[in-house]
C-alpha cells in the first residue's frame, strides 16, 4: 500500500471516531464537542509526526 494510502486511510479514521463521539455522546453539548474534537485532531496530528511522517 502507498504511502498516500496509508494517510488517506489515517484521515477516514480521523473522521470518523470524531464524527461517531460526536453522534453518540456530543450531540447537545457544543463546548465539550468542541474541546473533544480539538484534542482528537491534536492526538492524530501527533501520533502522525512521530510514528507515521517518518515512514
Amino acid at each position: 500500500m502507498g504511502k498516500q494510502a496509508i494517510l488517506v486511510l489515517y484521515i477516514l479514521a480521523m473522521v470518523a471516531l470524531i464524527v461517531g463521539l460526536d453522534v453518540a455522546i456530543f450531540r447537545h453539548h457544543f463546548w465539550a464537542r468542541l474541546l473533544v474534537n480539538v484534542g482528537i485532531v491534536l492526538v492524530f496530528g501527533g501520533f502522525y509526526l512521530r510514528f507515521l511522517k517518518g515512514s
